[in-house]
């Protein structure tokens, strides 16, 4: 990473930005974890990204976090901010609710992100992976 001087406050941070840099993180690890795997076309890639990076999926994968309590309740709160956020837009795809829950996941891991707490970051999206290869039915190969 770059080496910055100004650190950022995370938990001052408006919960919409913290779910803007929650969505790259989380796609590029969902990348990396498809590559590992195998698989190089990128059609294939893209297909299979999705059934990772999507509203439905991501909200999943918060509904199940919230159900197992496994968040603390740092991240709980962290959590019910980005539900509340209001973006002002809600994609064509899904409807608010989801969308929402969706927002709450990718701002859970922008701040464990923006917080340097990067061995609780990937134990966090190691379940999230297997939330939705349970659902899907199996690894991802």
């Amino acid at each position: 990473m770059l080496p910055y001087t100004n650190k950022i406050d995370e938990k001052q941070l408006n919960s919409l930005a913290l779910a803007y840099m929650g969505d790259a993180v989380f796609e590029i690890y969902v990348r990396r974890h498809l590559i590992q795997s195998g698989q190089v076309r990128p059609n294939q890639l893209h297909r299979e990204a999705t059934y990772y990076v999507s509203a439905k999926a991501q909200s999943q994968i918060i509904h199940q976090f919230l159900d197992s309590s496994v968040l603390s309740d740092e991240e709980t709160a962290v959590v019910k901010r980005g539900r509340n956020a209001k973006s002002g837009t809600v994609p064509k795809n899904t409807d608010v609710q989801t969308y929402r829950y969706s927002t709450a996941f990718e701002s859970l891991i922008g701040y464990l992100y923006l917080s340097e707490k990067e061995e609780r970051l990937e134990e966090i999206i190691l379940a999230a992976f297997q939330i939705v290869e349970n659902k899907k039915g199996g690894t991802v190969k």
